[in-house]
């Protein structure tokens, strides 16, 4: 059965369909989430990881095509962790506030309209606890469309995606969230390799695909590109 069920996933991932930003109607009502396209996942630090740095160009192409569209609202969620943060417990110390690492990679901040980014930085995996991500939201009403991009799949992006499917929905509110696969990554490490370390493994073929899933289940488009 599980076997049934990976051939399924695999298959369904590969028959994604795409999108164009005229499938998402007023780009007024349209907000790019960058979810930690930070350096210290990107470029630099204990947590960087080649698959994350290779969703950079996608990632760039969604905020140009988002720019040419005529959207306005782009947030940039970052980790920008205090240098004795409780989550290092679980992970090694990364993306500390005030670091290198805790920047906006250089090809978003680069950008000719990197002026108009509000960035929100955060201390947890989820931008729901103290930070001011609901206060954006309320006071951007008329954004109801939610492109997510960034790392991990699993981990940060699901967080943010499932915070805002769930307030939609405690609220009874009509929101598009949307993530694109080419444009979203997570981490791997394989078994060998976690036990040397004394980690935990991470398979990022399995989990990546995995959690696209979960976030459909749970009524986020998830996509294959946006053209």
């Amino acid at each position: 059965m599980h076997q049934e069920f990976l051939l399924w996933l695999h298959e369904w991932v590969n028959k994604l369909p795409s999108k164009v930003f005229e499938d998402f109607d007023n780009p007024e009502r349209i907000a790019i989430i960058s979810v930690d396209m930070v350096n210290g996942f990107c470029h630099k630090g204990s947590l960087a990881s080649t698959e994350v740095k290779s969703i950079i160009p996608n990632v760039v192409h969604v905020f140009k095509k988002a720019k040419n569209y005529g959207v306005e609202n782009f947030v940039l969620l970052q980790d920008a962790h205090h240098h004795e943060a409780t989550e290092f417990e679980a992970y090694p110390p990364h993306c500390v506030k005030g670091t290198d690492e805790a920047d906006a990679i250089p090809e978003l901040k680069e950008l000719s309209f990197a002026n108009q980014f509000v960035t929100i930085e955060k201390n947890a995996l989820s931008p729901a606890y103290e930070t001011y991500f609901d206060e954006w939201l309320l006071k951007h009403p008329k954004v109801d469309t939610f492109i997510i991009v960034g790392d991990c799949t699993d981990l940060c992006v699901y967080s943010v995606a499932m915070h805002l499917r769930l307030y939609a929905n405690a609220k009874n509110l009509n929101r598009r969230i949307i993530v694109p696969s080419n444009a979203v990554a997570t981490y791997d490490m394989p078994v060998k390799k976690a036990q040397k370390i004394g980690a935990l493994p991470h398979d990022e073929k399995l989990l990546h695909p995995l959690f696209l899933y979960h976030m459909a289940l749970n009524a986020i488009e998830v996509i294959k590109e946006i053209k």
